[in-house]
């Protein structure tokens, strides 16, 4: 009888981890789709340059390990997926003889075919090869510009006047606001041109902070007057990975309502009692979809990057808030799409190495600074909120893995460019003492900057 007890105890022990095993393997399995993305972009950019430079790839491999799959193509390339999904690589002809100048001396010699070292990586032109290297960053820029425009296409631009595509779920609304409704003015403040951001940041000081507001809108010809909500209300839009917010289990769509037992319904009102209360719990009554909830989470210190590149350390518990209508939308053309897409890459490089500089000097934490679980768990949090936060991760994250493979540190793409720059400024490689000692340096370097991210994984 006690081991069948024993036994019941152990399935309910079980059935009480299902959930917490689910997540994990949601977050696992996001992981692994977005890096093997961003993982194939970069290898092929590597591939199909050095084909194109005359380089022979032998392998192309998706992962490490025993191999699970794999064909061989009319070239002469495997193709391959690996057991362990994290990471991948392309393996050219020579590559296991490329270790010194002097081995591509002597195969240079009376025992090598000149077409057939050619068509090694350590044989090719000093061009040749450097395209080469360099196209795997690239690619992991293009990919992101692309993704980013896409998106930009899908979302169009809010037209001109703000007109109502939908209104969002929420608490507050009297529902007579409708879609197509032209917002002319909202508690007696005229709304400005949508493009105008000095005019936005006056009308938003200037709409009273009310939960129920009167909106002048324009409906079918005519001027109309209409109840609806704040246009900015506690109602969260998206939750910030690893944050208070997430850990508190709030959700996309849920309405903020009370705060420390009094009403709130403004955005504005959360925020500054967030950034005034140094850190304070705070108990937050929660509607989600009708349902009350009463939650407590603690603010947590952010460094947030300013306009000026410096960052600036305010208390957040990691929401995002928005207009409670979803503004109509105008198609946008395909070259301001692409434009924008561009420009986002460069504003995630920008952001990035300024944070890097910021936690080098000390003026951010190094806690900023996520390894291996910290970026899975994001990727399983950006995930469950929808496709398109998922694929817009998976484009951050190409960029900051392109720009992380130009730094000049040996074993990355950048030492392999480092080494070439000296090439082409010598007219020969470095010696085979130097490029020992610099990628024993460089994998050191490597092993302890992963060692301290996931450090920060643990325990920040």
């Amino acid at each position: 009888m006690r081991s069948w007890l024993n036994a019941q105890d152990n399935i309910l022990d079980a059935v009480s981890l299902l959930p917490q095993f689910g997540g994990f393997l949601y977050t696992l399995v996001s992981f692994v789709v977005a890096l093997s993305v961003i993982v194939a972009v970069h290898e092929y950019g590597h591939y199909i340059v050095g084909r194109w430079s005359g380089i022979h790839a032998e392998v192309f491999s998706i992962g490490f390990g025993p191999v699970l799959w794999s064909r061989m193509d009319k070239r002469g390339t495997r193709w391959q997926i690996a057991l362990l999904p994290f990471g991948g690589y392309v393996k050219f002809l020579g590559d296991s003889d490329a270790a010194s100048g002097k081995d591509a001396a002597a195969m240079a010699g009376a025992q090598a075919d000149p077409a057939e070292l050619r068509r090694t990586m350590h044989g090719a032109p000093l061009w040749a090869r450097t395209a080469t290297v360099a196209a795997g960053p690239l690619f992991n820029f293009v990919m992101s510009a692309l993704v980013f425009a896409a998106v930009f296409l899908v979302q169009g631009t809010a037209r001109d006047p703000l007109t109502v595509g939908s209104v969002q779920q929420n608490p507050w609304s009297q529902g007579q606001l409708q879609e197509g409704d032209e917002l002319m003015a909202i508690g007696g403040a005229a709304v400005p041109a949508f493009d105008d951001a000095e005019g936005w940041a006056g009308f938003r000081e200037a709409v009273p902070q009310d939960g129920v507001l009167t909106y002048q809108v324009k409906r079918d010809g005519q001027t109309l007057e209409v109840k609806g909500p704040y246009l900015w209300p506690s109602l969260v839009q998206s939750i910030a990975p690893r944050s208070a917010a997430a850990d508190a289990g709030l959700r996309p769509g849920d309405a903020i309502i009370g705060l420390d037992g009094q009403p709130v319904f403004a955005f504005d009102q959360l925020k500054s009692a967030v950034e005034g209360g140094n850190g304070a719990p705070l108990a937050l009554e929660v509607d989600r979809g009708g349902e009350l909830l009463n939650l407590t989470l603690t603010p947590r210190p952010t460094d947030e990057p300013q306009a000026d590149g410096s960052f600036q350390t305010q208390w957040r518990i990691g929401i995002v808030g928005g207009m409670v209508i979803e503004p109509a939308t105008a198609p946008l053309g395909a070259w301001d799409a692409l434009t924008g897409g561009v420009l986002q890459v460069w504003r995630v490089i920008d952001t990035s190495l300024s944070g890097l500089k910021h936690m080098i000097t000390g003026a951010i934490s190094t806690c900023n600074l996520s390894g291996p679980l910290g970026i899975a768990e994001t990727s399983g949090t950006m995930a469950s909120q929808g496709a398109q936060s998922f694929i817009t991760f998976i484009a951050v994250l190409s960029t900051a893995v392109g720009m992380l493979n130009l730094f000049p540190i040996p074993a990355l793409d950048g030492g392999h460019l480092m080494f070439y720059a000296f090439e082409a400024v010598t007219g020969r490689p470095p010696s085979d003492t130097a490029k020992r000692l610099l990628m024993a340096v460089g994998i050191a370097a490597i092993l302890t900057l992963m060692l301290f991210s996931l450090s920060n994984d643990i325990f920040c």
